[in-house]
């Protein structure tokens, strides 16, 4: 991206960049993104536009100190997400779904059963998300 903007009191640049590592490329299929942002990513949220559930997980990491990546698929992407879902499911039960450290956690309900279970926490310790967390 390139542009050049001019006020009074500053000149901004933009150009390009290297290639961040939740970069998406033509040159790469949706399969093989969402497989490299599940093994890149600690905690990723895969969701759908204007998904209030979504919100929900967002907000139970957030209280705990856990800053998600989360993409937004589009409804034609959301199948290759399917392949991930280790339940099978299909349709409305594939997105949003979470990830945590590599492995399909599952949706909302999954997501709030580990943390009732006092099980959240002490995985995102584990896998080095959250330090200094006593348990």
């Amino acid at each position: 991206m390139q542009g050049l903007r001019s006020d009074a009191e500053f000149t901004l640049q933009l150009s390009p960049t290297t290639a961040s590592p939740l970069a998406i490329t033509i040159s790469e299929s949706t399969h093989t993104t969402i497989q490299r942002l599940i093994t890149e990513s600690p905690v990723v949220i895969f969701s759908r536009s204007e998904c209030y559930m979504c919100d929900v997980m967002k907000r139970l990491f957030y209280s705990i100190g856990v800053y998600p990546t989360v993409i937004e698929l589009e409804e034609d992407e959301i199948a290759d997400l399917a392949a991930f879902n280790c339940h099978g499911g299909g349709g409305d039960d594939v997105a949003p779904v979470v990830f945590i450290g590599g492995s399909f956690v599952g949706g909302l309900e999954s997501l709030v059963a580990l943390h009732l279970s006092g099980c959240l926490v002490s995985r995102l310790v584990e896998i080095g998300v959250l330090q200094g967390v006593v348990l």
